[in-house]
């Protein structure tokens, strides 16, 4: 047992990409949670009935990709495309039922990319507050389990812890309610009691999107339990789960 992997706990929190290639194994289930937005733009689309395909990289391979399965691609910035589909939540609420949409980003859909290669037989869900019951509900039956909030990008590429997924997390976790929590996962749990939605709304990603006039988008991040559906990874993409 290495000293970083939670080995002894059924229910585990690590964050980022480096939680997939050092946290992931041994586990039945995974759980990525990117608030703002990846994880609430599937949980929207999901509920719509649509299909979406993570993808790691905004750049050509993108195009390649979602033409190779006749899917549409969302645009790279939120701000270029305000009538299409993008990283906006608000722009997802118009997806139809049965459309395929390839949603890159280098937060929760570059670890979904990641994650669906760690084993066949793991499980992946993506998690948010407004699928967190459906989410804890879907995951009730997996002994072991990792829940890995995502975080944010500093401007020079590296990890920023995001409150917002801590506290997603932590609200999965307990509502999962399995005892042997490592403290990390623990730790997690008790950010989530601490803390409130209105409070979130002063985190630095909510006042990111408000600055940048999406406001519509951190309501919509941080409407808690809105969802019909958990969002389990099947192949390469994300509809609903059991």
């Amino acid at each position: 047992m290495h000293w970083f992997n939670q080995d002894r706990f059924d229910v585990r929190l690590e964050w980022g990409t480096a939680a997939v290639r050092y946290a992931a194994k041994n586990v039945e289930c995974i759980v990525i949670v990117d608030v703002m937005s990846f994880s609430t733009c599937v949980s929207i689309a999901v509920d719509n009935g649509a299909q979406v395909y993570p993808y790691p990289w905004k750049d050509a391979s993108a195009i390649g990709f979602a033409n190779n399965i006749g899917a549409r691609l969302a645009s790279f910035d939120r701000l270029s495309d305000r009538d299409g589909f993008s990283l906006s939540p608000a722009s997802i609420r118009k997806i139809a039922e049965g459309e395929k949409l390839v949603l890159p980003s280098p937060n929760g859909s570059a670890i979904s990319f990641l994650a669906r290669d760690v084993d066949t037989d793991v499980t992946v869900f993506s998690g948010c507050f407004r699928n967190l019951s459906q989410t804890a509900m879907a995951c009730r039956d997996f002994k072991r389990i990792l829940v890995i909030p995502c975080g944010e990008r500093w401007p020079d590429g590296t990890l920023r812890p995001a409150t917002e997924d801590y506290a997603a997390a932590g609200g999965i976790i307990a509502a999962i309610g399995h005892d042997r929590c490592s403290p990390e996962a623990a730790g997690a749990v008790a950010a989530w009691q601490q803390l409130n939605l209105l409070s979130l709304r002063e985190c630095a990603s909510a006042l990111e999107l408000q600055q940048r006039g999406f406001q519509e988008d951190v309501d919509l991040c941080l409407d808690l339990d809105s969802a019909q559906w958990a969002c389990q990874l099947q192949g390469d993409f994300y509809a609903a789960g059991s």
